[in-house]
């Protein structure tokens, strides 16, 4: 009965061995202090992160996770330069027929397709114009061949699982994204920008991440 316990607690205390990592197992980088004075006002720096946890800040590798990163991807048939870029442009019109296109007092900087091919603050600088004409419209939607989901919700919809989706072929076809997304290991992920108590699961890319993540681990 002895050698049965001891057996038992062997197995149990190696598991966990294998599973908990202390920050020391991981690049001393992803932690490296910035000087806080030269930190955007949106930014969170590495070393705010507590035990477990790493940020996903643009100052290091781990910035290739971010969706403003230049990760190429095709879905459903169409090439996009980046996550952002993929985002941004459900905001704008697909079409002559879409009413974001007629809507009277209304401008559009870009085209649809031209937001695809962007990147980081530039897609970003896009979709905040977007984001401008759809209150002014009074919507709260966007499309995907034209069809027309809910944006901002608290409920995973079909506009968050779509980015899920898209976030899924991001990292597949970019075998350096997969790589440093395993690298983190069982870190809990956390944004580089700061977020309010209610921002909706769609923009909580890190949480979408990590569960990306344990799906993979489990195909590796």
């Amino acid at each position: 009965m002895k050698i049965i316990l001891t057996s038992i607690f062997l197995l149990l205390t190696s598991g966990c061995s294998g599973t908990v990592k202390s920050n020391a197992d991981y690049p001393e980088s992803w932690w490296k202090p910035f000087p806080e004075d030269e930190a955007h006002s949106w930014e969170i720096l590495p070393q705010a992160a507590g035990p477990g946890e790493v940020i996903l800040s643009k100052r290091t590798e781990l910035g290739i996770l971010s969706n403003f990163a230049p990760t190429p991807f095709k879905y459903d048939g169409k090439h996009y330069a980046s996550l952002e870029g993929f985002w941004q442009m459900m905001k704008f019109p697909e079409n002559e027929a879409d009413p974001r296109a007629s809507h009277p007092g209304l401008t559009w900087d870009h085209t649809r397709h031209e937001v695809s091919q962007m990147v980081g603050f530039e897609a970003k600088r896009a979709g905040s114009h977007a984001s401008k004409n759809m209150k002014k419209m009074g919507i709260n939607w966007v499309s995907f061949k034209n069809k027309r989901m809910t944006y901002r919700t608290p409920a995973k919809g079909e506009h968050c699982k779509l980015i899920v989706a898209a976030t899924r072929e991001k990292i597949r076809q970019n075998p350096k994204v997969k790589e440093i997304l395993l690298k983190t290991g069982n870190l809990k992920l956390r944004a580089d920008h700061k977020q309010k108590a209610n921002t909706p699961p769609a923009w909580k890319y890190f949480e979408i991440l990590m569960e990306i993540r344990e799906i993979i681990s489990d195909e590796n």
